[in-house]
C-alpha cells in the first residue's frame, strides 16, 4: 500500500467514516476510495480539496507531516493550559502527555471511532 493510500485511509478512519461514505464526501465511489487506499490508484486534487473540508489533514495525506497547529488560534483557556504544561517539569510533561493521550483514546472509542494517529512524545 502506498504512503498516500496509507494515511488515507488513516485520515478516514480517524473521522469514524466508511469508505463508502469518505468516497461520497470526495465525489468518487467507493471502489475509487478503495484503489486510493490500496495505492491502486492517486486521488486527485478535487477530491482532496472535497475531502480537505470535511477534516481531513491533507498535508500529512501527501507527506506524512501533520499540519501544525495554529498558535494563534488558541482559545484563552488553551493559552493557559499550554503556559501551565511549559512551566512544569519534563517528568510531569512526560506524564500529563501520556494520560492526555489515554484520554484522547478513550474519548475516541467512546464516540465509536477507531485510533488516533501516533502524535510526537
Amino acid at each position: 500500500m502506498s504512503g498516500i493510500g496509507s494515511r488515507l485511509r488513516q485520515e478516514r478512519e480517524r473521522l469514524g467514516l466508511s469508505q463508502k461514505t469518505f468516497g461520497e464526501i470526495g465525489g468518487v465511489e467507493a471502489n475509487a476510495q478503495g484503489k486510493y487506499e490500496s495505492g491502486g490508484r492517486a486521488p486527485k486534487a478535487d477530491y482532496l480539496s472535497r475531502v480537505a473540508e470535511r477534516g481531513v489533514d491533507i498535508l500529512y495525506v501527501l507527506t506524512g507531516t501533520s499540519t501544525p497547529i495554529q498558535l494563534d488560534n488558541l482559545s484563552q483557556l488553551e493559552e493557559k493550559v499550554l503556559g501551565n504544561y511549559r512551566a512544569m517539569l519534563k517528568e510531569d510533561q512526560d506524564a500529563i502527555r501520556r494520560l492526555t493521550t489515554t484520554l484522547a483514546e478513550h474519548s475516541a472509542s467512546m464516540n465509536g471511532k477507531t485510533k488516533l494517529p501516533l502524535q510526537e512524545s
